[in-house]
């Protein structure tokens, strides 16, 4: 009987179904890496304000404190927005003519809120709550990094759920005296390591923990 298909086409066959398997995983590749990118993630990219606030200012050179206007991240999961009259409370008198901080005199004469684009934000299924975190010794700059360095706010990690899991698994690496929780400069001691059991923190990595 004579022969069907070319002797060729067991060959090419092989190569397509390889090329094939390659390619796909390749595409999964160049996937997994663009959701990890900055172009995804956003990280390092500051963000448009209606108000050019900088943090590098008020926290790095005037040293304010964290809570001064983040008033509910020790007692709350969201870390709470000053009003108006926060920032009002110094501006009324500093700056106080300043072209650019007119959308903040306007604020508060028309007491309508500032509408601040978000930078830290996680999906709308995943719960997290700054306080539990803020009382077991995690810092502020873990996860917002050095935004006493920051001229604009601009995200400083993913928050991929790997990036999440990775201190949910070692917390260890991540804790520090919770009289050091804000501040931005603190160096990591070998001893803070001991922390998580002075602070009874568990390595809470069940899907339950944070998808609710």
């Amino acid at each position: 009987m004579a022969q069907i298909f070319h002797r060729s086409t067991n060959t090419l066959s092989k190569v397509s179904i390889f090329g094939a398997v390659f390619f796909l995983a390749g595409a999964g590749g160049v996937v997994s890496l663009l959701l990890r990118s900055g172009f995804y993630t956003n990280i390092h990219v500051a963000r448009q304000q209606p108000v050019p606030f900088s943090h590098k200012h008020h926290v790095g050179g005037i040293g304010i404190d964290c809570r001064f206007c983040h008033t509910s991240v020790e007692t709350s999961s969201f870390a709470g927005i000053p009003p108006t009259k926060t920032c009002m409370g110094c501006h009324s008198q500093i700056w106080a003519d300043s072209p650019t901080l007119e959308p903040v005199r306007a604020s508060f004469r028309t007491d309508q809120s500032i509408v601040w684009t978000r930078v830290h934000k996680v999906g709308d299924f995943v719960y997290f709550n700054h306080s539990i975190h803020v009382n077991k010794g995690i810092g502020c700059a873990e996860c917002h990094g050095r935004v006493d360095q920051m001229p604009l706010m601009a995200r400083a990690n993913t928050l991929l759920m790997e990036w999440c899991l990775d201190c949910h698994k070692h917390p260890e690496d991540h804790v520090r005296p919770k009289s050091e929780v804000f501040n931005m400069a603190y160096q990591k001691k070998p001893e803070d390591r001991e922390l998580v059991k002075t602070y009874k923190i568990q390595k809470l990595t069940d899907c339950s923990t944070c998808h609710r």
